[in-house]
């Protein structure tokens, strides 16, 4: 039996609610093409030679910055606050609100079977009233008349003339997120970073220093040794630190993106089960690859660019003091999670192939159905909270937000609250092993870098 071949084959390749093998390409690129308002090869071929002029662009800067004329100065990489100042208002928030212009602007016109282009994306309104609600302060009227739940993706049957809501829930079509939904949770996001990018200090003498607050976290009573002092100094002369921490958070990011199929953003993308698969692996590994980068760098840090002297007592310096505690923690972790997953696998793989499927050792996730049942899901049958109909929490929920939210919960046909049962406790353990051991090998592996007790030295051996 091999999936990539005969009726599974057919079965895996064919979306919800199509008679036959349908997928063009398993990445999702349709999906998103298709939501964010593309609708031919012309907007195609518009869109790559926007961004091939636009990497050309950057290319040049990148060149400009390597002479000597342009080249910026060390002491420019090491200004925390103006670059902080500068990636969120610019990098997070500017870029945040351009693409809050872009889904209100392209792609809620196109759902909505009105085509926006270069040609006419200047004349067209997004909105029937224009900017008047916005500058007499009557902003609700950017949320009234939101698409209708028969609204077809890209006609105009069933839809409205919101541009900004907050329906929650998925478009009954598509399963997806509200696009309007989507848009104003951008502008959200924008407001508050580009306020963000005003809190640091700079050439002026308002606004927050990383110094100082890093020094004040200090944890009080001295319990818990120095805080994060000498943190902010550590941080900024070592590049493998830097690296480490942003990979670090890159790679957490990559491992949140799983969200994609429980929270579909693109049309059309719960329907088509094999394309959720591969994006689930696809940044599963890409977490896997840039979590290790992370403690490869921070391993690089503990060697070449960690200080004892500068960072004595606080939490860099704890951390290297009961190390042994959390390498011996992970380690029973991990011995716990290899006998108790591979154990019951081995165990049902043995009954199964002696024809008692009946004696498999099958334990139901009942804390994550329980927490499920608690968010309204009704098929277990728990009865409490909100999928209670008589509980406080659906009472009070009832005329906000509950109809959408447990419409879609309990719906089949999206992937928002799978059903879980025994093998995703399997999997689930099988996964957690994996983390765990991986996690082991990494921490050992950097708090260790400097020296051990097989090798107290270690530091001053050299790259060998």
């Amino acid at each position: 039996w091999d999936p990539h071949f005969g009726q599974p084959a057919v079965e895996a390749f064919t979306r919800g609610g199509a008679e036959g093998p349908v997928n063009i390409a398993t990445s999702g690129v349709y999906q998103w093409w298709y939501t964010i308002g593309l609708r031919t090869n012309q907007d195609l071929y518009n869109g790559a030679l926007f961004l091939t002029l636009g990497s050309a662009v950057f290319l040049f800067a990148g060149w400009l910055h390597l002479q000597p004329t342009f080249q910026p100065s060390l002491s420019w990489f090491k200004n925390a606050e103006s670059r902080l100042n500068h990636h969120l208002s610019g990098l997070f928030g500017v870029s945040s609100l351009a693409w809050t212009g872009h889904l209100v602007h392209v792609a809620i016109p196109e759902s909505r079977g009105q085509h926006v282009g270069w040609d006419n994306f200047l004349t067209t309104l997004p909105h029937p009233q224009g900017l008047a609600p916005f500058f007499t302060g009557n902003w609700a009227a950017y949320a009234q008349n939101p698409d209708s739940a028969s609204h077809l993706f890209n006609t105009s049957e069933g839809s409205g003339t919101a541009i900004l809501t907050f329906l929650g829930g998925f478009h009954p079509q598509t399963q997806s997120l509200w696009l309007t939904d989507m848009a104003h949770h951008h502008l959200a996001i924008a407001v508050l970073f580009i306020v963000a990018g005003h809190m640091y200090r700079t050439n002026f003498g308002i606004g927050h220093s990383m110094q100082q607050i890093l020094d004040a976290h200090t944890p009080p009573a001295g319990g818990l040794g120095a805080g994060h002092k000498g943190i902010f100094d550590t941080v900024n002369n070592s590049l493998h630190f830097q690296l480490g921490l942003a990979l670090a958070a890159v790679g957490t990011i990559s491992l949140v993106a799983q969200h994609m199929y429980s929270l579909p953003p693109y049309a059309f993308l719960a329907q088509d089960f094999t394309t959720q698969a591969a994006l689930y692996t696809h940044h599963q590994y890409i977490a896997g690859f840039i979590m290790c980068g992370a403690f490869a760098h921070g391993a690089i840090f503990f060697i070449r660019d960690y200080d004892p002297e500068q960072n004595k007592g606080n939490v860099l310096a704890r951390i290297l003091d009961h190390k042994e505690a959390i390498i011996s923690h992970l380690s029973w972790a991990s011995l716990f999670l290899g006998f108790h997953t591979l154990g019951p696998h081995d165990h049902n793989d043995v009954v199964q192939a002696f024809g008692t499927p009946e004696k498999q050792i099958l334990i139901e996730p009942v804390f994550a159905q329980w927490i499920q049942a608690s968010h309204g899901k009704s098929l277990y049958g728990f009865d409490l909270l909100l999928s209670s109909s008589t509980s406080a929490a659906s009472a009070a929920g009832q005329s906000l937000w509950l109809p959408g939210w447990l419409e879609a919960i309990n719906n089949n046909s999206n992937s928002l609250f799978l059903t879980i049962g025994p093998g995703d406790f399997l999997v689930h353990h099988a996964i957690a092993l994996g983390l765990h051991t991986t996690t082991l090998i990494l921490v050992k592996g950097a708090l260790d870098a400097r020296g051990s007790k097989l090798m107290p030295d270690k530091k001053d051996f050299g790259y060998s």
